[in-house]
């Protein structure tokens, strides 16, 4: 994650089911549906303003690491999720064993 992006916080806005991260005024969000200890990630949405800057991975990243954090197990269907975590395969230990995206 670029060094800009590590001391914003992620927001888990429970009454919009999703995860954001504000750059500069502007809103990166992951949606999210919560059910139990299973978080699916469904749809990330980066402003047009943020574009190429890296909010989106820092976003997934961050998410990822709350996921973790908090014992949720992960169904990431979301395809950005899905493709980072094939990137770094070690994000692999959070997805539900239910999920066979990755075989």
């Amino acid at each position: 994650m670029k060094e800009e992006f590590v001391h914003i916080p992620v927001i888990k806005n429970e009454a919009n089911h999703r995860f954001e991260l504000t750059v500069e005024g502007y809103t990166a969000f992951i949606d999210y549906r919560e059910k139990g200890s299973n978080i699916t990630l469904i749809h990330t949405e980066s402003p047009d303003e943020l574009a190429g800057r890296g909010v989106a991975t820092a976003l997934i990243e961050k998410a990822l690491a709350y996921i973790e954090e908090n014992k949720y197990v992960l169904t990431p269907l979301c395809p950005l999720v899905f493709a980072y975590i094939k990137r770094h395969p070690d994000w692999k230990r959070i997805v539900s064993p239910d999920f066979k995206g990755f075989e």
